[in-house]
Parts: C-alpha cells; sequence; structure tokens
C-alpha cells in the first residue's frame, strides 16, 4: 500500500501540474497539427507516391506523417518533462521526493510513468481535432496503439530522465533539447519511409535505421492498423532499458548528478 500510494501521489501531481499548465497543452497540440495542416502538402510531392487521390492522401497522411506526428507529440513531452525534473530539482521538490525511503528506482520510473501517461493523453487529443480535419484512422487502431503509445512514452522519457540527471542548470536545457529533439526526429522514418530515404541518401536511411526514434515511429505505424512490428518493439525495449539504467544510475548519489553537486559544493 505504501508503494501504491507513491505511485498514484507522483502520477495526481504530475496530471494536476499538467492540467493547470495549459500553455503546455495547447503547445503540444499546435506544434504537430501546423505540420499536419500546413507542411503535408508540400510533401505529397516529395513522398513520390504515384497513385491518384483519393489513396494519395490517404497514404500521405494515414500512413506516413500521422504516425509520425503521434511521435513528435511523445518525443516533445519526454523532453518537457525532464524540463519539470531540472526545474523541481531547482526549487527543492526533486530532492524532497528522492529523499523518500522507498527506492530512488522505484520513485523515478513513477516520474517516468507519470510523464508517459501526459504524453498519451496529449495523442489522443491531437488524433481526435485530427479527426476532425478529415483524417480516418482505423476505429480498433485507436485502442491498438495504447501499448505502442505507453512503450514509446517510456523510451522517450527515459531518455529526457537520463538527460536531466546531469543537466544542472535550467538554462542549459533548452540548448540541449534542441540537440536532440529535431536530429532525432528529422533523421527518422517520422516523416519519410526509409525506402524513400535510402533512394535519396543512403547514409541517411542509415542513420535513420540506427534512430531508436525511427523503430518507435514503425511500431506505432504497425500498431495502427493491427499489426506487431516484433523488431521494432524489441528495440525499443532494449533502447528504454539502456536509458532507464543509466538515468537511475545518474540519479545515484553516490555516482551520478548528486555525487557531482556535492564535489561542486565543497
Amino acid at each position: 500500500m505504501t508503494y501504491l500510494r507513491c505511485f498514484w501521489g507522483v502520477v495526481w501531481r504530475e496530471l494536476l501540474r499538467f492540467v493547470h499548465q495549459r500553455g503546455r497543452f495547447i503547445a503540444a497540440l499546435v506544434r504537430p497539427l501546423v505540420w499536419l495542416i500546413v507542411f503535408a502538402a508540400g510533401f505529397r510531392m516529395a513522398l513520390g507516391v504515384a497513385i491518384t487521390p483519393p489513396y494519395q492522401t490517404y497514404i500521405l497522411y494515414e500512413v506516413y506523417i500521422v504516425p509520425g506526428l503521434i511521435g513528435m507529440v511523445q518525443l516533445f513531452n519526454g523532453m518537457q518533462s525532464s524540463l519539470s525534473m531540472v526545474y523541481d530539482r531547482e526549487m527543492g521538490s526533486m530532492r524532497v521526493l528522492l529523499v523518500s525511503p522507498l527506492p530512488r528506482g522505484f520513485l523515478l520510473v513513477a516520474k517516468l510513468v507519470a510523464g508517459t501517461l501526459v504524453s498519451i493523453v496529449q495523442v489522443y487529443a491531437f488524433l481526435l481535432i485530427a479527426s476532425l480535419y478529415g483524417i480516418r484512422l482505423p476505429t480498433d487502431g485507436w485502442l491498438l496503439i495504447l501499448p505502442a503509445l505507453f512503450l514509446t512514452g517510456l523510451m522517450v522519457g527515459s531518455l529526457g530522465l537520463l538527460l536531466s540527471s546531469f543537466i544542472k542548470q535550467l538554462e542549459n536545457f533548452a540548448g540541449v533539447m534542441n540537440f536532440v529533439i529535431f536530429p532525432m526526429f528529422f533523421l527518422s522514418s517520422a516523416l519519410y519511409p526509409i525506402w524513400r530515404l535510402r533512394e535519396s541518401s543512403p547514409l541517411i536511411a542509415r542513420i535513420a535505421e540506427l534512430n531508436p526514434f525511427t523503430h518507435a515511429v514503425e511500431m506505432i505505424r504497425f500498431a495502427l492498423y493491427g499489426q506487431l512490428n516484433v523488431e521494432a518493439t524489441g528495440i525499443v525495449l532494449a533502447t528504454t532499458a539502456v536509458l532507464l539504467g543509466l538515468a537511475i544510475l545518474g540519479y545515484n548519489p553516490a555516482r551520478g548528478m548528486m555525487a557531482r553537486k556535492g564535489a561542486a559544493a565543497e
């Protein structure tokens, strides 16, 4: 009961913060919607899909663009959650959480799950608005996509958690976010299929294949149509385990961020 009460407290605090920060919610929706409405028209020619309408629009939006934009929502939310952790650490609330008698790893996982749930809420809000725009996704895909969203949220959240473990000042985090987010997003299959990237540049295609975010997008893309991409799911799970392990190690008071801050204070 103690673990459950602590877990629910962390999740509830994160949800309340999300509700009170309406600007964060609006920004999370505006960004992918701008890509969906404004820029997707230019991608129609770039993709070079030689299929007559309406199938061309269907392939462009529902198969390629929408899963990539779903990944964008979760990627930005993962970085935003880690930004809030840096802020909490500066304000002292993060220290209060980490000095509780419960295991540090459990507390960080609870924080990670809370951020993932927030990102899932944002994804479904985006899909609802996209459906009003005319995007028609499989009805059962709304439910089938949920496990993929949870795994993707854990992966990008673990990355943000790792970054927050060694970034000491809030001012430095914005630059790191841009340095991580944009290469991960653009050097992936979020907007272009791998085969198209390979025709344009084999090097970029290879980088995209090595990018774990590519596999997260592919996992979402397959799940949306009731299919399991075993390879992509395995890579996402392995990446999450590695990033989360490094993040927990980074928050270890004997080795990670806490030790460095103590040494700096001395």
